[in-house]
């Protein structure tokens, strides 16, 4: 198996990120979701890919100078191998390319491996959401990293 590449979104790809949402996720967006991610000015979407297909994902807005993450997702086989960093390095370093300073994302408060992995990545803890997920009412966990330019050094270029 041919180790993956990073590449940025492209028309064919929906549909596949429709399935691995499935397999991700409890409430997975729909292929209509990332069509309209396609057209949209501020968003911002990699993928992970090797010989099989598409294996991961991750995507931002970006308004100015700030990225929002919205949602990062990789396949349950293909887990613990470094892809959900690589994934984040890539948008960190996109977001910076495109002028933004700051990025913050929600995170579910049971998910303790990816909120290791981005206070790994310089974000911090700074609120939560209440009740954010609606198939179970979970709180979301709110994390920002304001020198995603530093972070990349420390986090990224390290590895």
């Amino acid at each position: 198996m041919n180790k993956p590449i990073v590449r940025g979104l492209r028309q064919e790809d929906p549909a596949a990120l429709e399935r691995l949402e499935r397999e991700c996720f409890d409430l997975p967006w729909s292929r209509a979701a990332f069509e309209a991610e396609l057209i949209n000015p501020c968003a911002h979407y990699v993928v992970l890919e090797n010989d099989t297909g598409i294996i991961g994902y991750a995507g931002m807005w970006i308004v100015i100078d700030e990225a929002h993450v919205t949602n990062v997702a990789v396949s349950p086989s293909h887990r613990r191998r470094g892809y959900g960093r690589l994934l984040m390095c890539e948008l960190m370093r996109r977001a910076v390319e495109a002028g933004a300073e700051m990025m913050t994302l929600e995170v579910r408060q049971s998910n303790h491996v990816a909120q290791s992995l981005y206070r790994d990545l310089g974000f911090t803890w700074c609120g939560l959401r209440k009740r954010y997920y609606s198939d179970n009412g979970e709180d979301a966990v709110i994390m920002w990293n304001r020198r995603i330019s530093a972070a990349l050094q420390g986090g990224c270029e390290a590895r």
